[in-house]
């Protein structure tokens, strides 16, 4: 999977293209959402983008785990973590885009 990741200037830069404002507008316009985003998962609480995805904060327990190289076990804190679940409509593009590279192979 040698693709290009997308980065918050590539997310700029399409709103320039596509919305044609300024280049540092389209940037605060990024900041700004993804600034919302991460404030909200912060909290606690859970996002969902209609036709990508949604998602939330799962809180996970302490738990015993081993150290894969001396096999002593050790202790893992319980912490929050991220998780995201795609939509059904981003998993068709998905699926279709894959569909659509191997019929061009």
């Amino acid at each position: 999977m040698g693709a290009k990741t997308l980065t918050r200037a590539d997310l700029a830069e399409a709103v320039v293209r596509k919305i044609g404002l300024p280049r540092n507008e389209s940037q605060d316009l990024v900041e700004v959402v993804l600034g919302e985003i991460s404030k909200t998962l912060a909290q606690g609480e859970g996002v969902k983008l209609s036709s990508f995805g949604s998602f939330g904060v799962r809180e996970k327990g302490q738990r015993i785990g081993r150290n894969p190289k001396t096999g002593e076990e050790v202790p893992i804190t319980p912490r929050r973590v991220l998780v995201f679940r795609a939509s059904n409509i981003m998993k068709s593009r998905i699926n279709g885009g894959l569909l659509r590279r191997k019929a061009a192979e």
